[in-house]
């Protein structure tokens, strides 16, 4: 066979592994709504910048008389591209393809992808759309499972995982996207569980749906595993884009910089957005976008634990992440949830060398027979840990409230943040001037003529002598009160002078944070 003949074979093989499952069951996947793998790696990637290995792999499958099907790729893409010039290793599994089903080479393939991505110190991507474990492969399929996880393990906190749930993804397929960092999801196209609708059924008596039971929307507002909602693929695949501006490649670098951009000072003044009544609510997103460059904020998890906010921005051109009380939800208090949610992206920034700028206005830990049971010490006990651990620059501002557990645990000083600032309407105690008056003083307000009016000017009493920022600042748990609008400035040189941060811990094999 002469190399023009070779080179039409190839041609030939390449063309017929690269239709997947055919035309029908391509057209299939499109009448539900969704791109085909192909079509999502090119969405996301750098247009021309795919290559794709390891396409001629077939299936192991002999049983069943699977040793007589043909399955492309046995059911996943896998190879690298870039995305805004980054290079990136990517891999998708071909629901057109037995359902992208997970068996022995499929698993192989997939491991390859992401050692490559281990060695090579670069971000993988996972899109994920299949109907679980090759049946008819057995132990092999679930073999696949274990050696998955065993590498997200291992590449947590050397490589950022990106995974994108772009279909079905249930049983023991899901742990692999819950050991990654971030979890990207689509209305009504996600769908992530343990045990569908039919299991509950059998077992429970209980009917649902599976749009009700794992759908996007309720990983994204419910239980937390989703990180970013969108409502179409294409949205999603611009915030990944937007994710990766961000982070960077590894942790042995650091974000990419960009040139500085100021806030957009008309519509973020902090004069207007910031409220005159120590008692009413604002949010903090606007207070956050105020100090950024172009006021651009990338928020993670929006939807879940809203009385937190955690997300990405740049100041002076750098990546920074976030981490802010939100007063608009339950007054920004922390609970199981907030804790969890915050204490994971805490430690994100920290492994990849991102900052953290934590803005404060809590009332403390949220009181209640329902927290105490679902164990929010335990909970809460995460963000203590996480924060005391990371050693990046720590920059805190107090902007009002910061009462009780949850001052310590807002990365004050006595966790080791680096620079704690607050502003002038910053009130640092133990408890609100409400219940400490009535604990304090208990016996004169009780004893009196008027305990009403006694009550008020010892609550005033005692909002005179700690609702301020100057009794901390006396003892240097406070490194400066500043005003409002200079809190930019304060942050910008604080994180500055803190790039050539040394810290050193004592040697441990890893800590036993309580999870």
């Amino acid at each position: 066979m002469s190399l023009r003949q070779k080179t039409y074979d190839l041609k030939k093989r390449m063309q017929g592994a690269m239709l997947g499952g055919g035309s029908k069951a391509i057209e299939k996947q499109k009448a539900t709504g969704k791109m085909t793998a192909r079509e999502r790696i090119v969405s996301i990637l750098d247009p021309d910048t795919f290559h794709e290995y390891d396409i001629f792999v077939e299936h192991a499958g002999k049983d069943f008389d699977m040793d007589k099907k043909y399955l492309p790729g046995d059911g996943v893409i896998t190879g690298t591209g870039t995305i805004n010039g980054y290079p990136m290793c990517i891999f998708a599994q071909d629901f057109t393809v037995a359902g992208g089903s997970l068996g022995y080479m499929h698993a192989k393939k997939i491991c390859k992808i992401m050692d490559h991505a281990m060695k090579l110190k670069v971000p993988i991507i996972g899109i994920n759309d299949s109907g679980g474990a090759r049946i008819q492969e057995g132990v092999n399929a679930l073999a696949g499972y274990g050696d998955i996880f065993y590498r997200n393990t291992q590449a947590s906190g050397v490589i950022p995982q990106i995974s994108v749930i772009l279909g079905p993804c249930a049983g023991g397929a899901v742990y692999s996207p819950a050991l990654t960092d971030f979890v990207f999801v689509v209305d009504k196209i996600s769908k992530m569980f343990i045990t569908g609708p039919e299991v509950i059924k059998t077992v429970l008596g209980e009917e649902i749906s599976q749009e009700n039971l794992g759908g996007a929307r309720v990983h994204a507002e419910i239980s937390g595993n989703a990180h970013f909602f969108a409502h179409s693929e294409q949205e999603c695949f611009e915030q990944i884009k937007d994710l990766v501006s961000y982070i960077p490649w590894n942790n042995k670098k650091t974000a990419e910089s960009f040139p500085p951009k100021a806030p957009k000072s008309r519509d973020y003044k902090i004069g207007t957005i910031f409220p005159t009544n120590p008692a009413e609510p604002y949010d903090v997103r606007s207070i956050i976008k105020s100090i950024v460059d172009n006021s651009e904020f990338l928020e993670v998890s929006e939807l879940f634990a809203s009385n937190i906010v955690i997300g990405y921005a740049r100041i002076n051109g750098d990546t920074v992440g976030f981490v802010a009380n939100q007063p608009l939800n339950r007054a920004g208090v922390l609970d199981c949830d907030s804790s969890d949610k915050a204490a994971r992206f805490v430690r994100f920034c920290d492994s990849f060398n991102i900052p953290l700028v934590t803005m404060v206005d809590l009332p403390g830990y949220l009181p209640g027979i329902d927290q105490e049971h679902a164990g929010v010490i335990r909970h809460g006990a995460k963000l203590l840990y996480a924060y005391s651990e990371a050693t990046v620059p720590k920059i805190t501002v107090i902007l009002r409230k910061a009462y009780g557990g949850g001052y310590i645990a807002m990365c004050s000083h006595h966790l080791k943040a680096d620079f704690v600032f607050a502003w002038p309407t910053a009130e640092i105690a133990v408890m609100g001037p409400e219940g400490a008056a009535n604990i304090i003083f208990r016996s004169e307000i009780m004893n009196a003529e008027d305990p009403e009016e006694m009550r008020r000017v010892k609550v005033q009493e005692y909002k005179e002598k700690f609702a301020n920022p100057y009794v901390a600042a006396a003892y240097g748990y406070v490194d400066a009160v500043i005003q409002p609008n200079e809190t930019r400035e304060y942050v910008t040189h604080a994180l500055k002078i803190g790039k050539s941060k040394e810290e050193y811990r004592p040697e441990k094999k890893h800590g036993v944070p309580p999870f």
